[in-house]
């Protein structure tokens, strides 16, 4: 899906595969893309880095773009990922940057980053990366957009719940895609991964009705530890908090820790987030390769996750 054509022989993209061949053969460690079975040792290495991921989270973002997730490896096998999902010609996003600690500092993480970006197609490429890697990305054609704020806490459930509440199913994906590109929530439709992330039997998803079948909605899933709540896209802090109280309350462990991914220009997010008792526990910089998308992060009281955007 990064190339201009299909290779007859790998099904992949010509451009691509030719390319990371010829560096394969430069090199004693070997690039290709990740099969389905492989790319849950990417998630568990993203848990050892606490990363905290969903439990469903493997079988999600691997089928949202089966030829986006690469790996090098050397000898002992697996030795360093990097997901490069394309949800178009025009969007892609970048994450799963992760090296194994023994080739830390050998230059193999770097040799995968280059192989796999330089032939990524999407006129802009987002990311979110650790603070103190900005000034690598930035070489690499990366701009800084805004921070995220991972907030956490143990938060109890309140309020009541309204009549015009409803969940959503994994039929409900194409008004669920249209609203999100309607309003300017995400940079490209991303059907394929609603499709995981709503239909998905541990996920729960609920939406508040609007005129366009809905006006607010958001998910929760658990994780190794406690629940995380992304999206949440919602018209004003009302509404945003209406719903963090139904998916609070849908949970089956109410006394576990929540976790929500804040984009920091919305002031209404953060103040959702700290009248609930949560804090900061870390943040990322979003950063963009190439024209940012125009998004309306005032409805953004909350990410859908930092490795898929």
């Amino acid at each position: 899906m990064f190339g201009t054509c299909v290779c007859p022989v790998s099904g992949g993209n010509c451009d691509l595969d030719l390319f990371i061949g010829s560096l394969n053969k430069a090199m004693p460690d070997k690039i290709r893309r990740l099969k389905s079975f492989e790319f849950p040792v990417a998630v568990e290495w993203a848990a050892k880095e606490g990363w905290n991921p969903g439990l469903a989270d493997a079988e999600v973002f691997f089928n949202t773009d089966p030829e986006g997730f690469w790996g090098a490896f050397d000898k002992q096998g697996l030795a360093a990922v990097i997901s490069s999902v394309q949800y178009s010609s025009d969007f892609g996003f970048v994450g799963f940057y992760i090296c194994r600690p023994d080739r830390r500092g050998s230059g193999l993480g770097y040799r995968l980053w280059q192989a796999v970006l330089d032939g990524s197609v999407p006129k802009t490429i987002g990311l979110d990366g650790v603070v103190d890697q900005q000034d690598n990305y930035r070489k690499s054609g990366f701009e800084f957009a805004h921070r995220n704020i991972r907030f956490g806490g143990v938060v109890t459930a309140s309020g009541e719940t309204p009549d015009d509440l409803f969940t959503l199913a994994v039929d409900d994906i194409g008004i669920v895609d249209a609203f999100e590109q309607t309003c300017n929530l995400f940079a490209e439709s991303r059907i394929e991964f609603l499709r995981g992330w709503i239909g998905n039997d541990k996920h729960t998803a609920l939406a508040l009705k609007g005129p366009m079948g809905l006006r607010a909605y958001g998910v929760i899933r658990p994780c190794l530890e406690g629940h995380k709540i992304g999206p949440l896209f919602a018209p004003n802090a009302k509404d945003a908090k209406t719903l963090f109280g139904a998916l609070l309350q849908s949970r089956d462990d109410q006394g576990g820790k929540v976790y929500l991914d804040v984009p920091e220009p919305n002031q209404a997010a953060i103040d959702l987030a700290t009248t609930h008792g949560m804090v900061p526990e870390f943040e990322t910089a979003r950063m963009y390769k190439g024209p940012a998308p125009k998004l309306d992060l005032g409805m953004a009281f909350g990410i859908s996750s930092f490795e898929l955007g």
